[in-house]
């Protein structure tokens, strides 16, 4: 049984013109030849992602989605450029082979790259696919030590010294993302007011070892090998990667963290099988990485709080979209309940939290 990840029919309206996209791979990749095809990868809220094939080529197209976008999302250029400096040392990101900021094209820059292909999980296993246990704990361990791996590449040595700012990263962090959240809020959408003002009273100084930090690193993006389903073969979405604080991308991770003794309606939105028998709880995940980096962490609250609020942030401005009519997915339409019981989260993570 193939258990492999799969594209799907283009949606309406996020349609390519293929003669466009076949002119430019076929200028710019060296040796493709053959009739053009493509699908789209249907889960993703941000960046549209499209499997090209050209004769038996695989390829993978990420453009912009279409709609308001976040000021500084986006940055396909920027996306590029951190794959074409970190592939070579951290062979988990897909080889980027072609970039354009050319917008009249495609009314917007894009760049294609290779295809890893392989098994990616999301709320529920593929059909076909189960771990045991002690397996599921090996996947969580597995998780945080190619985490930790990321954050421990030598970014001045690959040319990323100037990819961000490392200094003042989590001041910048918790005021940046009060201030998307308040541009992107709509009527229906809660205030976040109690959680923003804690995240700012409680700021911890910034990690004194700066890395690569993904910034959206969980189970659904990455690749895991379908000969050996607990080894992962790749890392995708690089759109929000930079030279940051790791504990702070440590953080926005286990926002994504439903465990198994979670509340109800947190379980409900649940977007890994995290909940699974033998799956690490946030504080066993914590402990891995701490032991894996060599540090003591005390004051995680801080860092989980964060994750939950940035994570109902990136779910109210993608709502923002579907509430004033930039864009017609439906999968939108939900996100509003899933920020709702992200600040219910956040407010329960503060109250138990003993900073």
């Amino acid at each position: 049984m193939d258990i492999t990840d799969k594209p799907t029919k283009v949606r309406q309206s996020e349609e390519l013109n293929l003669e466009v996209v076949e002119a430019f791979i076929k200028e710019n990749i060296p040796g493709l030849s053959g009739e053009l095809t493509v699908e789209q990868f249907p889960s993703g809220y941000s960046n549209l992602t499209y499997l090209i094939r050209v004769g038996d080529r695989e390829l993978v197209l990420r453009r912009p989605p279409f709609g308001r976008k976040a000021k500084t999302a986006h940055d396909m250029g920027r996306e590029f450029r951190i794959l074409k400096a970190l592939n070579p040392v951290f062979p988990y990101c897909p080889k980027p082979l072609a970039y354009t900021e050319d917008e009249s094209l495609m009314g917007c820059p894009f760049y294609v790259m290779e295809r890893i292909q392989g098994i990616i999980l999301r709320r529920n296993l593929p059909k076909g696919l189960e771990f045991t246990s002690d397996q599921m704990r090996s996947l969580c361990e597995n998780l945080v030590d190619m985490h930790h791996r990321l954050h421990s590449v030598d970014y001045k040595a690959i040319g990323l010294e100037g990819f961000g700012k490392p200094e003042g990263y989590v001041k910048r962090q918790v005021e940046g993302w009060s201030s998307r959240y308040s541009s992107a809020r709509t009527p229906d959408a809660p205030t976040f007011e109690k959680v923003m003002q804690w995240l700012h009273d409680k700021m911890p100084p910034d990690f004194p070892r700066p890395g690569v930090i993904h910034n959206d690193f969980k189970f659904d993006n990455v690749v895991l090998d379908p000969a050996h389903p607990l080894t992962i073969k790749g890392v995708l979405d690089w759109e929000m990667a930079t030279i940051g604080d790791p504990l702070m991308d440590l953080g926005s991770s286990l926002g994504y963290w439903v465990q198994r003794d979670d509340p109800p309606d947190f379980q409900a939105i649940a977007v890994q099988p995290t909940y699974l028998p033998g799956a690490f709880t946030r504080e066993e995940m914590v402990k891995r990485y701490s032991e894996k980096a060599g540090i003591r962490i005390d004051n995680f609250d801080f860092y989980l709080c964060f994750g939950l609020f940035r994570l109902a942030v990136i779910a109210q401005q993608i709502y923002y979209r579907f509430y004033h009519g930039q864009t017609k997915d439906e999968r939108f339409k939900a996100l509003i309940g899933s920020v709702t019981l992200l600040e219910k989260q956040a407010n329960r993570t503060m109250e138990q939290s003993e900073l």
